[in-house]
């Protein structure tokens, strides 16, 4: 139960990821999906982007683990990997801007992808 608990803010946490890019252009990361799930419909070709792909596929992956009876090692690792690059990426960025809300944004699943592996390597060894 804890694992699927892990998977869902793990979820939740990515959602909460802030973007600030020029003077006036600043974006969560669930605005930015839900605005790349309308495209979607009308010109796939124009969200089809490693930065896009990764962390939605990522996403993906640790919903079907809230859907299984013992949520899987691999694809919550997986998960964790895709959408991880994006909210490293962005971590680095706000390191390197001192960007205080966008590095503050991706503490919380930085910090949760390392308890739910710590959480999963505990559960492999036991």
């Amino acid at each position: 139960m804890k694992s699927k608990i892990l998977n869902f803010l793990l979820i939740l946490s990515s959602l909460a990821g802030y973007l600030e890019w020029g003077k006036d252009n600043k974006m969560f990361l669930f605005q930015a999906e839900a605005e790349i799930i309308s495209k979607l419909t009308d010109d796939p070709l124009s969200v089809l982007h490693p930065f896009t792909v990764l962390p939605f596929v990522g996403q993906i992956l640790l919903l079907i683990t809230l859907f299984q009876q013992k949520p899987g090692r691999i694809l919550t690792y997986v998960g964790i990997g895709g959408i991880g690059i994006l909210l490293a990426l962005m971590f680095v960025i706000g390191l390197i801007s001192l960007n205080v809300r966008v590095l503050a944004s991706t503490i919380p699943f930085l910090v949760l992808a390392f308890v739910t592996i710590r959480h999963h390597r505990a559960m492999k060894t036991v």
